[in-house]
């Protein structure tokens, strides 16, 4: 017969998994393709029984100058004509053939397991293609509305990652060295360098191609067309690291896009050829200069997110589970994560996940955010772990700690004026975490515990400090802006007795919670309150809409320089529920309860609370406020050097 505790147990599950609605039940975000994703697949028939062959247009170039007979039997000589006829009559066309027909040959070296060849051709289909773009020496420029432009860039990139699989498969793919690559003809001195001020040489352990994956977990996936090869780079730790490590995940990988510079006045006969491999952030610069004019990188931001997610390390489940029901367990996990390096002239948007949750709740706003230009280039996210099973004032006291130790370990002279413009977005409970970073706590929050002084409370120094840091704090100034989403700001209904109880029996308490409990009714009879919160040690219990802390919570004094958004769920009743269910809220959060007063914004939008944080209007939302935080500032802080244009008030 299976026991109430066990009976009771899918109950409080399913209950508090709809409060938190984060935990993923796959930790699938991305899978291996079959055949890698290549835009000339249809056009050259990549996959066809008959196997590669020219386009139409590139055929009737060749019957232009009878050359069908070079096609079907002397292919190599083929390619050799073309460049007589190029030296004699420049004409792009020319150059746009000579790619076509250098890849389709390289395509086909490759089938025949003739890797040599294929690496020589895939060089000269990247040379032809680059000088179809941008080789000023013919009289007709190339028209961008031309369909065979794309094709000419397409034909660059996929020549390009062809190449780089060859080089990798040899062991040669390495940012700040330099290779002698041998091909089918000649040699080439392969310089390996690395754009980006942001990572350094070491930080690269391998490249996977970007190519090679399709993305599950996330709704949007973010690919920007232009020229390269987009990589996925997964990093290494290593000796010589920066401050900023220790706010890496493990497993961490980002994007980077391959690009060769070409010298086009290179002679293809020479037995020695030279050219240099750019290895660039897309997120620290979007384009590459080619002679005068900026040409944008081929991109992809949302694969490398996915494939860091897909890391065992960052599995949601686990993480999430850990922290509801194990939360001690899950205190070394604890702090700040970033998923990007630190930049100290952007402003930090850190976000908060709720109850059973994990940063990776946050994803989808984070890979949207992050697609926009604006939002890229002024903003850096960071994500805030804690465990969750314990009441969220002591986790809003381990957040107090968390920032200050980041402020010291990134910029311990306060020097960097972004990082006081920092932005708060907390989901669920993790909004209330969030507002306990900007309110001064005065006498109102210990008066919640007890009537008498907090001077003469009885315990050892440690739990003496740890309930000082907990009711005695003040606003953070370094916080100018709170969003708070889906948050509970006067408790939540599904606290209530048969879910606190429950919440007891599987989550296993932090003994350095119960240990000081017991050690402050033990010492100090008669010294608190009856109605203080001192028993309630788990997250369910600390959102009972009976608790006294909320009140103060609402009325407490805001930093003066904070400024706060809200965002409410209000799940449409559909059906036969529809009938009795005359509730509003977003199912787990009632709008009375999720409403605030004395906000720059409010608004509501159409979800669960599951999902609130992850619904398009919301995400809008936060952008706008994002977006609004810049236009507040009198300038942007990494636009200046001058101390009278540096952003900020000073408090």
């Amino acid at each position: 017969m299976t026991s109430p505790i066990r009976a009771y147990s899918l109950t409080v599950v399913v209950l508090v998994a709809s409060a938190a609605g984060c935990a993923s039940a796959s930790n699938k975000w991305v899978a291996l393709r079959t055949t890698p994703r290549n835009p000339l697949t249809e056009s050259l028939g990549l996959l066809t029984r008959q196997g590669p062959k020219p386009t139409t247009r590139t055929l009737q170039w060749i019957r232009r100058y009878d050359l069908e007979d070079d096609l079907n039997n002397n292919r190599p000589g083929l390619l050799a004509k073309l460049a007589i006829i190029d030296q004699q009559e420049p004409h792009r066309e020319n150059a746009y053939a000579m790619a076509e027909l250098a890849y389709v040959g390289a395509k086909q070296a490759e089938l025949s397991k003739h890797s040599s060849e294929a690496l020589e051709l895939y060089g000269s289909a990247v040379l032809h293609s680059y000088r179809y773009l941008f080789d000023d020496n013919y009289e007709v420029a190339s028209n961008p509305y031309d369909p065979e432009f794309r094709r000419a860039c397409d034909l660059y990139n996929s020549a390009l990652e062809g190449a780089l699989r060859i080089v990798q498969a040899q062991g040669n793919l390495r940012p700040g060295t330099t290779q002698i690559i041998q091909t089918a003809n000649h040699q080439c001195r392969l310089e390996i360098q690395l754009k980006s001020d942001d990572w350094q040489e070491d930080d690269f352990h391998e490249f996977q191609f970007v190519s090679d994956y399709e993305v599950h977990g996330l709704r949007n996936r973010y690919h920007n067309y232009g020229l390269g090869v987009p990589l996925i780079a997964v990093r290494s730790k290593h000796v010589g690291m920066s401050g900023s490590e220790e706010f890496y995940p493990q497993d961490l990988s980002f994007p980077v896009t391959a690009f060769l510079r070409v010298n086009t006045e290179t002679s293809t006969n020479s037995p020695m050829q030279h050219a240099v491999l750019e290895l660039h952030d897309p997120l620290e610069k979007p384009s590459v200069r080619i002679a005068s004019v900026e040409i944008p990188l081929e991109t992809d931001l949302s694969t490398p997110l996915a494939h860091t997610l897909n890391q065992p390390s960052l599995d949601d489940s686990r993480l999430s589970t850990l922290g509801l029901l194990k939360p001690e367990k899950a205190e070394g996990l604890r702090g700040l994560y970033m998923l990007e390096p630190y930049q100290p002239d952007k402003i930090p948007v850190v976000m908060v996940h709720g109850l059973w949750s994990s940063p990776v709740t946050w994803m989808e706003m984070f890979n949207d955010l992050r697609s926009d230009p604006q939002i890229r280039e002024y903003y850096q996210f960071w994500f805030y772990l804690y465990p969750s099973g314990q009441p969220f004032w002591f986790s809003a006291a381990a957040m107090r700690k968390d920032l200050a130790h980041m402020r010291e370990s990134l910029d311990p002279t306060n020097v960097y004026p972004a990082l006081d413009q920092m932005v708060l977005v907390g989901h669920s409970m993790g909004g209330l975490v969030c507002k306990l970073q900007t309110i001064d706590s005065g006498n109102d929050f210990w008066d919640v515990l007890s009537e008498q002084p907090f001077t003469q409370v009885q315990a050892d120094d440690e739990v003496r400090t740890g309930l000082a840091q907990t009711f005695f704090f003040d606003p953070n100034p370094s916080i100018r802006r709170v969003v708070t989403i889906g948050t509970p700001h006067r408790g939540s209904d599904f606290a209530n007795d048969t879910t606190r109880w429950l919440g007891r029996k599987l989550i296993k308490i932090p003994s350095r919670i119960m240990q000081g409990r017991h050690q402050l009714i033990a010492r100090n009879p008669g010294y608190f309150r009856a109605s203080a919160p001192l028993n309630v040690t788990t997250s369910i219990g600390s959102l009972d809409p009976k608790s006294p802390l909320f009140p103060v919570l609402l009325t407490a004094e805001q930093g003066s320089w904070v400024k706060y958004h809200n965002v409410v769920g209000d799940t449409p009743k559909k059906g036969i529920s529809s009938w009795w269910d005359k509730s509003k809220g977003d199912g787990v959060v009632s709008l009375t309860s999720a409403h605030l007063d004395d906000v720059q914004s409010q608004i509501v939008v159409p979800a669960q609370h599951s999902g609130v944080h992850r619904h398009p209007q919301s995400i809008l939302e936060v952008r706008r406020i994002l977006v609004q935080h810049l236009a507040d500032l009198r300038t942007f802080p990494h636009k200046v050097a001058s101390e009278e244009k540096v952003v900020g008030s000073s408090l």
